[in-house]
């Protein structure tokens, strides 16, 4: 049966097709009569009436609509702009000027409060979102709004997602001379000094590969009095020849050439240091360069970076893909000696233009690599709209701006092996520093700043226009950069656990990354939720985990000052019991004491020694010495982070038979130490032989609750008897009897009594009721647990001596199947009357140092 449907006659190639472009005004010229013959119409129907009907309009909109904040707010912006009849500018309030203020993007510098209070660049965006706190010379956030919860979120997002942090507020101190000059200051102030590491890692440390962390002394380290830890790095040497000449920068800038054989080419350093501890780590090193140059007579430049360079933390498992999603890394010349005033045309005739993504695979990269790349504008377009804008030949104003980047922006690209030995990229420094820099290490010539939101809107209307046809003949072209120089820095554990990623980047670019990476997922976090995740890493906090620094001290002084402020504003009957807020640290010397014996004659000492038996638990006859107290304070904590001067403070001891094994990081080597007799009778026989030398010495620990308990920053650290650590270990039916392992409330309230002078003091019971369940202190928790966390551990300090004669009580006392790398401990909260078993494990019996930090 045949279709009824009408076939439709093909088009002709002759059939005119619709124009490319359309010209608005023509076409309503041409409908032009119909356009009035509708307007009529209309006119007719409304009586020439066109307003609105006043009974038709929203209520919800008559009282404060858009139009009339759109109105308000331009009346206070046409505030400033209005002069009064001499022609001097009115003045705004200061509400208006601050809100200009924070809106300005300068070059370098932060923007200052009143008082003189600097603010993060990325201060309004955590203003409406966080608790602000003013620390360190600085508005920082503090944490989400409320009273301080959210952890078990934070750590899901942490393992599973990624969080952001702005650590601004780190300053990098730059150094510049000599190669050996800058070595000998680092040996001068760092511990562990760089000569201490192997000869591997050191040589990747001073090319420049890797970065490091050191703890910052006063000179004469590590004797000297710690300052803060540090993360320090090398400006990369740029290699034009192996055999030849090793590309330098002089003090004006210019590239100058010396010989590989000589070590006093010159050479730049970074050293980043927390905010806390800025002016007395600044004063040190400065200190340094002037007894290198009165020593050797060799000029060492040390000058500070702070308000010009950023640095934003991206952690969690999802790091890396976020900065995959994020960065688009620019156009990279390899293989080319000689760039300077080539065009791209011409450098295709020599080389290969290649585009090479470092961020294909994450480990390919080694641990704490240091990164130079220069990188596209995040806020500006997607990969795909790039390219075609770069493809396309309309696009006048984009081509010219990023072949200026590629010139300006190419980076020598050095990759090792497979093994991950060592993986950085460089670039040395271009002509024109003034206009754009090529490595971030020339941020002090100048960087240009990125595009202003407005003009990124302006610049997309334009691309809008140009898809409908609609463009202008005239485009705006803007002489802004497109790409920014950064530093990528990957951060790992001892254990080889990836943490995240650091960004240090232009201080004026900190918007244009902040912004894409929350938006992309990350969730943002202040300085109380970085104390969680450091927490849960088990890497120590600064300056929270750091009671031998003026730091702590500091912020130890803002707490107590807090914490009396709020106790003020409460009624007697419901405040809480006062505890000391820092801890007192010198009360261990109570405890050792009693496990030394020290008196003036060091025979009776080694007599009274061999005839104790349980000497840290047995406080029934415990008396209070004075003179052994006398001038002791907290500022002769000293803390042991790395395994040689633990070492050296057992040897100045005379006791380095003790059981303290630093670096055994085996469980086979373990277990075969602890099998050791001998080393156990070595241990009795040390303890005799102590030489007292006026100093506690410090192990950070790990605390595990040993079957339950919570502990809370500040709880002490007490010395168990053997028959606490059986009735924790025994069958349940010993609860009862636990349940008196546990104080009066008088006696919590009496534990430690603070003094007129405001300083706590260690109380020893006279009453053999009391002295029954007292124990005496060897530590403090210096970070709590964290709530919602699946592995729960405390930080804290405990004496080393104190230590190693639990060890050797507890493994007296068992079999040498059952002896444990962990040492029994107990810990009570200051405000409980509960102790709780638990299981410390030593920091540096794991890992040859500890001076890493979150």
């Amino acid at each position: 049966m045949a279709s009824t449907k009408r076939l439709q006659p093909p088009l002709s190639s002759s059939a005119a097709l619709p124009p490319p472009k359309i010209n608005v005004q023509k076409f309503s010229e041409s409908r032009a009569a119909e356009l009035e013959s509708l307007h009529s119409i209309v006119a007719d129907r409304l009586h020439g009436d066109f307003r609105s009907n006043r009974g038709k309009r929203r209520r919800t909109t008559a009282f404060d609509s858009k139009a009339a904040r759109r109105r308000r707010k331009r009346q206070r912006n046409d505030i400033s702009k209005k002069k009064n009849d001499d022609g001097d500018d009115i003045r705004v309030p200061r509400r208006i000027r601050r809100r200009a203020q924070l809106r300005m993007n300068p070059e370098r510098g932060f923007s200052t409060a009143g008082d003189g209070t600097k603010r993060l660049r990325t201060h309004v965006w955590h203003a409406k979102r966080f608790t602000m706190t003013k620390l360190w010379g600085y508005y920082l956030p503090l944490g989400l709004h409320g009273r301080g919860r959210g952890s078990r979120a934070l750590l899901k997002w942490f393992r599973d997602g990624v969080i952001v942090h702005d650590a601004s507020y780190h300053v990098a101190l730059q150094l510049e001379g000599p190669e050996d000059s800058l070595l000998s200051i680092l040996r001068m102030v760092l511990e562990p000094s760089p000569s201490a590491r192997s000869s591997g890692i050191s040589n990747s440390v001073i090319s420049g590969a890797v970065y490091e962390n050191a703890m910052l002394h006063h000179i004469g380290a590590p004797v000297s009095k710690p300052i803060a830890p540090v993360t320090y790095m090398w400006r990369p040497c740029c290699l034009l020849d192996e055999h030849k000449d090793v590309v330098g920068i002089d003090d004006q800038g210019f590239k100058k050439a010396e010989s590989t054989e000589s070590r006093s080419c010159f050479r730049q350093l970074w050293v980043w240091i927390h905010a806390s501890a800025f002016n007395e780590g600044y004063g040190a090193l400065k200190f340094a360069c002037q007894n290198e140059m009165v020593e050797r007579g060799v000029s060492v430049n040390c000058f500070s970076l702070e308000g010009q360079l950023a640095k934003l933390e991206v952690m969690g498992s999802n790091a890396f893909k976020l900065l995959q999603k994020t960065l688009s890394i620019t156009w990279i010349l390899e293989d080319s000696l000689q760039r300077g005033k080539r065009s791209v045309a011409e450098a295709d005739d020599d080389s290969q233009l290649k585009k090479f993504s470092v961020l294909d695979n994450e480990d390919l990269i080694a641990s704490k690599a240091v990164l130079s790349l220069s990188v596209m504008d995040p806020r500006a377009t997607t990969k795909i709209r790039t390219a075609n804008v770069q493809e396309s030949t309309s696009g006048d104003m984009v081509d010219d701006v990023t072949e200026n980047e590629i010139r300006g922006h190419t980076d020598v690209v050095e990759i090792s092996d497979r093994s991950k030995e060592s993986f950085s990229l460089w670039s040395e420094p271009g002509e024109d520093n003034t206009l754009s820099c090529s490595s971030l290490w020339d941020a002090s010539f100048g960087v240009i700043s990125p595009l202003e939101e407005s003009v990124l809107c302006q610049e997309k209307n334009e691309l809008h226009k140009n898809f409908f046809c609609l463009n202008d003949p005239n485009p705006t072209k803007v002489h802004c950069s497109r790409c920014c120089p950064i530093l990528l820095l990957k951060d790992e554990n001892k254990k080889g656990l990836t943490i995240g990623w650091s960004i240090i980047l232009p201080l004026s670019w900190v918007k244009a990354f902040w912004v894409p990476l929350v938006s992309k997922g990350a969730h943002a976090i202040g300085l109380r939720e970085k104390h969680w995740v450091a927490s849960e890493i088990g890497l120590p906090y600064f300056p929270s985990d750091f009671p031998d620094c003026n730091a702590y001290t500091c912020l130890k002084a803002t707490e107590v000052a807090d914490s009396n402020l709020k106790e003020e504003l409460l009624p007697p009957a419901i405040r809480l019991l006062r505890i000391p807020i820092p801890p007192p640290w010198d009360s261990v010397w109570f405890t050792l004491k009693r496990v030394l014996k020290i008196v003036e004659d060091p025979k009776i000492c080694r007599e009274q020694s061999q005839d104790s038996g349980n000497l840290i638990g047995d406080s029934e006859h415990a008396c209070c010495d004075d003179r052994l107290l006398l001038g002791h304070d907290s500022s002769n904590v000293f803390v042991a982070r790395t395994s040689s001067s633990l070492t050296n403070f057992l040897n100045e001891i005379k006791c380095n038979h003790l059981l303290l094994f630093p670096q055994v990081v085996r469980k086979t080597c373990f277990s075969k130490l602890a099998k050791d007799e001998s080393k156990l009778g070595q241990a009795k026989i040390g303890f005799s032989n102590i030489v007292y030398n006026n100093k506690l010495c410090f192990l950070r620990v790990l605390l595990r609750a040993y079957k339950e308990g919570s502990f809370d920053d500040g709880a002490v650290v007490c010395a168990p008897r053997l028959t606490d650590i059986t009735l924790w270990t025994s069958s349940p039916e010993n609860i009862e009897r636990r349940l008196q392992l546990q104080l009066s409330q008088s006696a919590v309230t009496s534990y430690f009594k603070e003094q007129s002078s405001g300083k706590w003091e260690l109380q020893i019971p006279e009453y053999n009721t009391v002295s029954e369940s007292h124990r005496l202190p060897i530590g403090f928790v210096t970070t709590g647990f964290v709530r919602g966390s699946k592995k729960l551990m405390a930080e804290a300090f405990c004496e080393a001596v104190l230590l190693a004669h639990l060890r050797e009580e507890q493994w007296s006392d068992l079999p040498a199947k059952r002896r444990r790398k962990e040492i029994y401990v107990l810990v009570r909260n200051l405000r409980s009357t509960t102790y709780r078993l638990a299981l410390a494990t030593i920091v540096l019996e794991h890992q040859e140092d500890d001076v890493e930090f979150l």
